[in-house]
């Protein structure tokens, strides 16, 4: 435990002493902000709308805050979490081969696992500290509205399970190469394929659009942007995770075997 702490100490540090951080928290928060506002603003305006055309209110029935504003919130989320983190892990490895310190580092009695648990618990500290930074939104809707809690909460919790999924892909890819432009482009398009793979359901047969279903990892997160907290979903993105962590110890050992 103690080298873990070592790695995620430094692992936080280092993102902190480059740009990187300040970068990806900045352009994070940015566009959730931005999209937040169009979001919040278009269901300020058919609220107005609704009071003044019975048309309107016919056409949108009751206007709920949680199902016009904070489900398509956590869905516009989840793909900006698309885009984002595969550049918070694009250099968690692949900066290391490069520089040359992963060889330096693997001299040290520090075990595979702790050093990739130390580094995925650094990325997810940084993901929670973006991810917090949307938080203030929820609160101007809990202003203005009387949005349904256990649906926040229960996003929030999808939102941390996704982003393990993705960040433990993220780590993968990093250790693949040295460079950190391919590593950022081969975990995003990894992740858009899984991310979207469920679209493609019903354009095949019946069990493979199950088994499609199933790998999308969009379709795990729509029952947590419904309130549900499901095992089965919470287990996906468990799985997920440790597979990906489990392919870049080996993609380390491989390495130090080489050496």
């Amino acid at each position: 435990m103690r080298n873990f702490f070592f790695i995620l100490t430094k692992e936080i540090r280092s993102y902190f002493y480059s740009p990187v951080a300040f970068v990806v928290i900045t352009i994070f928060s940015a566009l959730i902000g931005y999209y937040f506002y169009n979001i919040f603003a278009g269901f300020s305006t058919i609220s107005f709308q609704a009071q003044t055309d019975p048309m309107v209110a016919a056409q949108y029935g009751v206007l709920n805050v949680t199902e016009f504003v904070i489900r398509p919130f956590f869905g516009v989320v989840s793909i900006v979490m698309l885009i984002m983190l595969p550049m918070l892990t694009m250099r968690s490895f692949s900066e290391e081969k490069k520089t040359g310190t992963i060889e330096l580092l693997l001299t040290y009695p520090v075990k595979d696992i702790e050093l990739v648990l130390g580094k995925f618990a650094g990325c997810m500290g940084i993901f929670a500290i973006m991810l917090s930074l949307s938080f203030p939104c929820l609160l101007l809707v809990a202003f203005f509205g009387d949005p349904e809690w256990g649906v926040i909460l229960s996003g929030y919790s999808g939102l941390l399970c996704m982003g393990g999924a993705f960040i433990s892909l993220g780590l993968f890819m990093s250790s693949l190469t040295e460079n950190q432009v391919i590593a950022a482009v081969l975990s995003f398009a990894s992740l858009m394929v899984l991310y979207m793979i469920g679209s493609s359901a019903g354009f095949v047969g019946e069990k493979m659009g199950i088994i499609l279903e199933y790998i999308s990892l969009h379709s795990h997160f729509d029952t947590f942007a419904r309130g549900v907290l499901d095992t089965s979903d919470i287990t996906y993105y468990l799985l997920f995770a440790v597979f990906f962590l489990f392919l870049s110890m080996h993609s380390l050992e491989s390495k130090r075997w080489r050496a």
